[in-house]
């Protein structure tokens, strides 16, 4: 069952009052979202030491406990709540495993700003189109949208993207990541943005007016 933007009110006072099917449509709703954003914490910055599936699990499982903590009542205040338990459970991993980085003692808040500025690199591959607190709400679900195309791209194309958008690298560097020229590596990269504009338009049409934006490309005022 999908979930759509008029149940998620409903779903927000169903999960903090204990209601485990509202829970699990929620969180499922978000899960590919908080699956992107951990695999980009943990394959870039932390070179792959830890399995960003158990990371998104774990932080699944910690927002289900703490479901009565929760006193939002919208999807970007509960998409902030769930990005600061991510951290928290990033923090833990990388104390565990990270070596020295376990003296760091304050991670979760420079992990939670770099989950945040990840979230908002995926949003600007489709413009919100304005500044006003509607468009950012827009652009705010156009995150968890873009996220749940991505899912649905083949692994070389979800790949390129995350690497050049999300990650930032020049097509060099993610001609080097991936083994292959950079004239490859561009045209795949082509490919997989058409691909993935293809993906969104499918989840939702009404985006028809959108660009599928890329990183020091030449787009217009309206990238």
């Amino acid at each position: 069952m999908e979930t759509t933007g008029s149940q998620l009110p409903h779903l927000l006072t169903a999960f903090r009052a204990g209601d485990q099917e509202a829970g699990d449509l929620l969180l499922r709703h978000f899960e590919p979202w908080l699956r992107l954003l951990a695999r980009v914490q943990v394959e870039s910055r932390f070179g792959g030491r830890f399995d960003p599936s158990d990371v998104v699990q774990q932080t699944l499982f910690e927002a289900v406990r703490a479901a009565s903590a929760f006193r939002g009542t919208t999807e970007a205040e509960f998409a902030a709540w769930l990005r600061r338990i991510l951290a928290h459970v990033l923090a833990h991993e990388i104390r565990r495993h990270g070596g020295t980085l376990k003296r760091q003692v304050n991670l979760e808040i420079p992990l939670d700003k770099e989950l945040t500025a990840t979230s908002g690199r995926l949003g600007d591959l489709v413009p919100a189109g304005g500044t006003s607190p509607s468009q950012a709400l827009v652009k705010h679900e156009r995150q968890l949208l873009l996220a749940q195309a991505l899912e649905r791209l083949p692994d070389d194309y979800r790949e390129v993207i995350i690497l050049r958008n999300l990650e930032g690298l020049s097509h060099e560097e993610v001609a080097r990541r991936l083994g292959r020229k950079s004239g490859a590596v561009r045209m795949l990269w082509v490919r997989a943005l058409t691909r993935l504009r293809q993906e969104v338009l499918t989840l939702c049409p009404s985006l028809a007016g959108g660009e599928v934006c890329a990183p020091g490309e030449d787009h217009g005022p309206t990238c």
